[in-house]
């Protein structure tokens, strides 16, 4: 089966049927946009990392890492439909495909046949580390173009994304520490 090549997802201007009422300009609007859909990639490629480093986990932590990381995929989840539904608030358009995904991440896909549970934990802490960054960057444009409510959205994906984060860390560090 052949692949269907990707082609470039228009997402601006969205159509006249999409483009909600909204006090923010249609510069705002763009920019807000422009800041949000990478993250709702970023979080789709983090959601099936964590899911397949979930599903392909194993070793003396299998039941501890087993249940954080789905607990973890769970709330990556849960702030795709959150970023996607505030996009459209605003008037903007969003993710339409997994090729759209494709154009927008920045968090790299992890197609390795077996990786250490160790390993699994550095990189999700590094993506999440990642994430925290694009996330605190989009708050910056969010609050630049007037749309606090997208920006207090962020704030909180933001806490959750480093919460992750220092759990992941945690976990890291040696048993003993002088």
């Amino acid at each position: 089966m052949k692949a269907t090549p990707i082609t470039r997802v228009k997402s601006y201007p969205p159509p006249a049927q999409l483009a909600t009422p909204t006090h923010l300009t249609p510069h705002e609007v763009k920019a807000v946009t422009e800041a949000v859909n990478p993250l709702i990639a970023d979080a789709f490629a983090l959601y099936v990392k964590t899911k397949n480093f979930h599903w392909h986990l194993y070793g003396p932590h299998f039941n501890e890492y087993h249940l954080l990381f789905d607990e973890q995929a769970e709330a990556i989840l849960d702030s795709i439909d959150a970023m996607a539904e505030r996009v459209r608030k605003i008037g903007g358009t969003t993710i339409r495909s997994v090729g759209h995904i494709v154009q927008l991440q920045t968090i790299e896909d992890d197609n390795d046949d077996l990786v250490p549970p160790e390993r699994m934990i550095r990189r999700l802490a590094e993506d999440n580390g990642r994430m925290a960054k694009a996330v605190h960057e989009a708050i910056t444009t969010c609050d630049k173009n007037r749309d606090a409510a997208t920006s207090n959205l962020l704030q909180d994906i933001l806490d959750k994304t480093e919460r992750r984060k220092w759990f992941l860390f945690e976990i890291l560090q040696p048993t003993s520490r002088t």
